[in-house]
C-alpha cells in the first residue's frame, strides 16, 4: 500500500515528499513555540531581578491614586450609594425597603439635578420620573410605618408635604 502512496502523485508531487515536509513545519512551529516561551522566561527573570515586583507599594502613591478626587462621577455615586444603603437599612440583608428605596433615590435626584443641563429633556425626565417614584414611596411609607417616614424625613432633609387632594376631602 505504501508502494501505491508514492507512486501516486498530486501535481507532480508524491505523498511521501507531501508528508515529509508537513512533519517538518509541524517540528518548526513546535521550535518557535519553544523559543516564544524561553524569551517569555527570560522577560519575567529579568523582571523579578529588578526590586519593581518585590516591594509593596508606597502608601502615599496609593492615596494619591484612590483618592476621591481622581474618581469618576459614576464611581463617587456607587459610594455614596453604599453609604447611603448602610445608613437606612432596617437589617444586615436589607436592600429593597421603602425608605432605603427612597434614599437611595434622594441620592440619585441630587446629584442628577445638580449636573443637569437646561437643554438635556431626556434626563430631565428621567429626574421627573425618579421624583414621582420617590414620592408614591413616602406615601406608601407614610400609610404603613409612620416613624420610618419620620426617620427618613429627617436626615434626609425633605419636607412633609401631604397630598391636598386627600386632605380637602376629610
Amino acid at each position: 500500500m505504501e508502494e501505491k502512496e508514492t507512486e501516486s502523485r498530486i501535481s507532480g508531487f508524491s505523498y511521501r515528499d507531501l508528508r515529509e515536509s508537513l512533519v517538518k513545519l509541524k517540528a518548526s512551529n513546535d521550535e518557535k513555540a519553544i523559543k516564544n516561551s524561553v524569551q517569555r522566561l527570560n522577560l519575567m527573570g529579568q523582571l523579578r531581578a529588578s526590586n519593581v515586583m518585590l516591594q509593596p507599594p508606597k502608601k502615599h502613591l496609593v492615596e494619591k491614586y484612590f483618592h476621591p478626587d481622581n474618581m469618576s462621577s459614576s464611581e463617587k455615586m456607587k459610594i455614596e450609594l453604599a453609604r447611603v444603603r448602610d445608613e437606612f437599612k432596617m437589617s444586615e440583608s436589607d436592600c429593597g425597603s421603602a425608605r432605603v428605596q427612597v434614599a437611595l433615590l434622594t441620592t440619585k435626584i441630587k446629584h442628577l439635578s445638580s449636573v443637569l443641563n437646561k437643554k438635556d429633556k431626556h434626563s430631565r425626565k428621567g429626574l421627573i420620573g425618579m421624583v414621582q417614584k420617590r414620592k408614591k414611596l413616602l406615601k406608601y411609607l407614610r400609610r404603613t410605618d409612620w416613624d420610618s417616614y419620620c426617620l427618613v424625613l429627617s436626615k434626609l432633609g425633605l419636607r412633609d408635604n401631604p397630598d391636598h387632594k386627600t386632605l380637602t376631602r376629610l
